[in-house]
């Protein structure tokens, strides 16, 4: 199959949303497909307000629908509702081309936690951007139910997967701390909402974030007893997981959490408050703790088994993710 997937996050961006559509290309490559990405590194970009990590395509609009024409695809994905996916979604439906979608990001909490836009508005773009899809895909149970909600009709399940080879309890630590080490890793943004993290009240141990992003400056300033390290990659990264006693996900608008995967296949229990991402990859697996008190959660992981959180980790594969994948596409042969 020849699959044209179009995303405003890619590479060099740091977040699950890359890490996903770039191992998934990976295994479908594996698999003997071959995928044409449409991303912002094609085109003249502007920094996204707010958020200058993030490069938006601004000379986009025809650029995108020669690539797919030229592409010829058998089907096409559009993973991000920026502006190269509402030149796609555009492209497509002149050309009467069916395509899927996904919902990585809860885009109108996002919005509104930086801009003065009611919540249903951004929901009211979303259900226009995805209506024509032919199937919108999302990552857990919980997200699928909340879109319904909102009156979507078209939504496909799309699990993920994490590599367990590389994040492994037995790589060698890279942090040397006072213990016990409270990790957290991430975009460091305010959708993020890292400060109910670093304003834990815990006595002892260490506070450490890895990632970088808008915030982490001001939060610096503002927390100088945490160690903020910046993004990390590879065998690095894996070795930072390795390094954690507990890892924190303070997130309340994330739609999966693939770094909450990352460190219990590390041998990491996850504390984390009781909301979508959490509820599906936490729920009531022996592997972290839920609670509507941050400390509260970090607490109940005490005595969690490194083991047992491995275990559970082992069960995701990126090969099934990928495979979920293209069981949702709509070929265009269908069409």
């Amino acid at each position: 199959m020849r699959l044209a997937l179009v995303s405003d996050a890619w590479l060099p961006q740091v977040n699950g949303v890359v890490r996903t559509l770039g191992r998934v290309c990976d295994e479908l490559e594996k698999l003997g497909h071959q995928t044409l990405v449409i991303s912002p590194q094609q085109f003249r970009t502007l920094p996204c307000p707010t958020y200058p990590e993030i490069p938006l395509a601004y000379d986009h609009w025809w650029k995108v629908r020669g690539l797919l024409e030229d592409f010829a695809p058998d089907a096409v994905h559009i993973a991000t509702e920026g502006p190269l996916g509402l030149a796609a979604r555009s492209a497509c439906l002149k050309r009467g081309w069916p395509f899927t979608t996904s919902y990585h990001t809860k885009f109108p909490e996002y919005v509104t936690a930086r801009a003065p836009v009611p919540l249903s508005w951004g929901y009211g773009f979303m259900r226009w951007f995805h209506r024509p899809s032919k199937g919108v895909m999302v990552a857990t149970p919980t997200i699928r139910a909340e879109l319904e909600a909102q009156g979507f009709d078209n939504v496909k399940s799309w699990s993920r997967g994490v590599d367990t080879d590389l994040f492994h309890p037995e790589n060698t630590p890279a942090l040397d701390l006072p213990r016990p080490i409270y990790l957290y890793v991430g975009r460091v943004a305010v959708e993020k909402n890292i400060e109910d993290f670093l304003g834990l009240p815990i006595e002892g141990g260490s506070k450490v974030v890895v990632g970088d992003g808008p915030q982490r400056p001001a939060l610096q300033q503002r927390y100088p007893d945490a160690v903020f390290t910046g993004a990390k990659f590879g065998e690095e990264l894996a070795r930072h997981y390795a390094s954690a006693d507990v890892f924190v996900f303070p997130s309340r608008t994330d739609t999966f959490g693939l770094v909450m995967l990352e460190a219990m296949a590390s041998g990491v229990p996850v504390a984390a408050y009781p909301v979508p991402g959490p509820l599906d990859v936490v729920s009531d697996h022996p592997v972290g703790a839920l609670h509507e008190n941050l400390s509260e959660a970090v607490k109940r992981t005490t005595d969690i088994s490194r083991q047992a959180c491995r275990d559970y980790a082992l069960r995701f594969s990126w090969t099934a993710c990928a495979e979920q994948f293209l069981g949702n596409l709509h070929p265009l042969a269908k069409a």
